[in-house]
């Protein structure tokens, strides 16, 4: 399958140093890989509304943006959550997106789990904070995720920055971001998972 990025940009701002770091690491996929962008802050999504009890889960029309960004998600083999640190966690922007996957969990007919399982996920993210364990709950999110969905998941490339353009003066992020996705990206795990079969 030809791989098909999907880049998630969940910042409230545009050209911020999240953004900034994640076309950094984009610019070195080779030239036959598809790669589109979209803004959640452009295509904002409704509240989400948890329906699991009901039975009226319909499909988004594609030409809304609930439509959109699942009809991007099934197609993509590759999910580039691009969020800001904030509060530790992803954005209030990117939460709400990763709070419809519940919802297309079950859309009849569209098959979401069955879909991404196999397909890989991303983090890219910016925080103020020097020390990147405080994005701890960040990527732990992300790998949760995956690991739920069977998906593969590629870890968070981690920049430093404030300021807009801070990031462009991290070179260790802008290093790591041209190998980043070349790197190997194993099927997810929860954290104990990994500690239990360490122990067999």
């Amino acid at each position: 399958m030809t791989r098909r990025f999907l880049f998630v940009l969940g910042s409230a701002r545009t050209d911020g140093n999240t953004e900034l770091l994640a076309r950094r690491a984009a610019e070195q996929l080779p030239e036959d890989v598809e790669h589109r962008w979209i803004s959640l802050a452009e295509h904002p999504l409704p509240d989400f509304a948890d329906l699991r009890r009901d039975s009226d889960h319909v499909r988004a029309p594609s030409h809304t943006n609930a439509g959109l960004l699942l009809d991007a998600t099934l197609a993509a083999t590759d999910i580039v959550i691009a969020s800001p640190v904030y509060w530790y966690s992803v954005s209030g922007l990117t939460k709400r997106y990763l709070d419809y996957w519940s919802g297309w969990l079950r859309t009849p007919g569209v098959d979401f789990k069955a879909t991404l399982a196999g397909r890989t996920l991303w983090g890219v993210a910016v925080l103020a904070d020097r020390e990147p364990s405080v994005a701890d709950p960040y990527t732990g999110l992300l790998n949760n995720s995956a690991a739920y969905m069977g998906m593969r998941f590629g870890g968070v490339l981690l920049g430093n920055g404030s300021a807009r353009g801070d990031v462009l003066k991290d070179t260790e992020a802008l290093a790591q971001a041209k190998e980043f996705f070349t790197q190997d990206a194993p099927l997810a795990r929860f954290p104990h998972q990994r500690a239990g079969s360490a122990t067999r």
